[in-house]
C-alpha cells in the first residue's frame, strides 16, 4: 500500500511539473553513477520535460566544488557521510538526504580469463599494475584498500598501484591495458546482469564497508521545483529498475518519500 501511494505521489509531481515550463537541474554525481544517471535523465525528461546538466567526478572533489560555491542543485554521492556533512554545513537541505542505491565493488580485467571468480589473482601477484581510485576522495578506492587489508596484501600490492583521480579514470586505466586489473564499480562493467567484457571477481560485501550512496538537495536547488521532483523521481519503480540493471542494490524497504515541505515545493500550480 505504501509503495502504491509512493507511485501516485511521484506521478502527481511529474504531472504537475510537466505542465509547467521545463527547467534545468544542475546535478553533481559520483563518477560510478554517471552512466545510470544519463539513462535516468532521458526518462526524467520524457516524463517531466526537465533537463539535467550532469557533472561527474570523485565524491571528495565534488564536495570541494560545492563548498567553494559551484552551482549544483542536487548531489548524488558515492557515500552517505559526504551529504550528511553538507547538511551539517548548511550547504544542503535538512531532511532531504536519502539512500538511492548501494554500490558494489568488483576486481576487473579487460582480458578474458585474467581474473578468477575468487580473486586469487591478487595473492598470486603476477600483475605489474593494479588500478584503484584515490581512496582519499573516492569511496570505491577506499573500499578497494579495505579489501587488500582484509586479505593481508596491502604491503605487497601498494608498490603496484596506479591511482585514478576518480573511478572513471580508474576504469580507463584497466580498459586501455595500462593496468592489467583494477578495483572498479560493478556498474561500469555490468549491464542487465551480464559482464560486458573481460573477467571479474565481484568482491563479497562483507570485505568492505557497505557503500550506501546518498542523494541530497543542495541549498542552491531549494527553490527549483524540478530539482525536488528529480529526487522524488529517483524513488520510482521505473528508475529503480534502471539502477538495478547496472548492478546496484536498491534500499529495502525503499527510502521514505521526501518530507511534506519538499513535496509541496515540487508541486506547481
Amino acid at each position: 500500500m505504501k509503495r502504491f501511494k509512493q507511485t501516485l505521489l511521484t506521478a502527481a509531481i511529474i504531472f504537475s511539473t510537466t505542465n509547467a515550463w521545463a527547467d534545468t537541474v544542475y546535478v553533481a554525481v559520483a563518477s560510478n553513477f554517471s552512466k545510470p544517471l544519463q539513462a535516468i535523465a532521458e526518462t526524467f525528461k520524457a516524463a517531466s520535460g526537465h533537463e539535467l546538466k550532469i557533472s561527474a567526478g570523485a565524491t571528495g572533489k565534488l564536495y570541494a566544488q560545492i563548498a567553494n560555491g559551484a552551482p549544483f542543485e542536487v548531489f548524488l554521492s558515492a557515500d552517505s557521510k559526504t551529504p550528511k556533512k553538507l547538511v551539517e554545513e548548511k550547504l544542503a537541505e535538512a531532511d532531504s538526504q536519502f539512500t538511492y542505491a548501494f554500490g558494489k565493488l568488483v576486481l576487473w580485467s579487460s582480458t578474458e580469463g585474467y581474473v578468477d571468480d575468487k580473486g586469487e589473482v591478487l595473492s598470486k601477484g603476477t600483475f605489474k599494475h593494479l588500478a584503484i581510485a584515490n581512496p582519499k576522495t573516492a569511496p570505491y578506492g577506499e573500499a578497494g584498500m579495505a579489501v587488500m587489508e582484509k586479505l593481508g596484501l596491502t604491503a605487497a600490492i601498494t608498490p603496484k598501484l596506479v591511482t585514478g583521480e576518480n573511478i572513471t579514470q580508474t576504469f580507463d586505466f584497466v580498459s586501455t591495458g595500462n593496468a592489467e586489473l583494477g578495483f572498479v564499480a560493478l556498474s561500469q562493467v555490468q549491464q542487465d546482469g551480464k559482464l560486458k567484457s573481460g573477467s571479474a571477481w565481484i568482491v563479497p560485501a562483507e570485505m568492505y564497508q557497505p557503500m550506501a550512496q546518498d542523494a541530497v538537495l543542495l541549498t542552491k536547488g531549494k527553490d527549483n521545483a524540478a530539482a525536488q521532483a528529480l529526487l522524488e523521481f529517483l524513488k520510482g519503480e521505473e528508475v529503480q529498475t534502471i539502477i538495478s540493471s547496472y548492478g546496484y542494490e536498491i534500499p529495502s524497504p525503499p527510502s521514505p518519500a521526501l518530507p511534506p515541505q519538499w513535496v509541496k515545493g515540487a508541486m506547481r500550480e
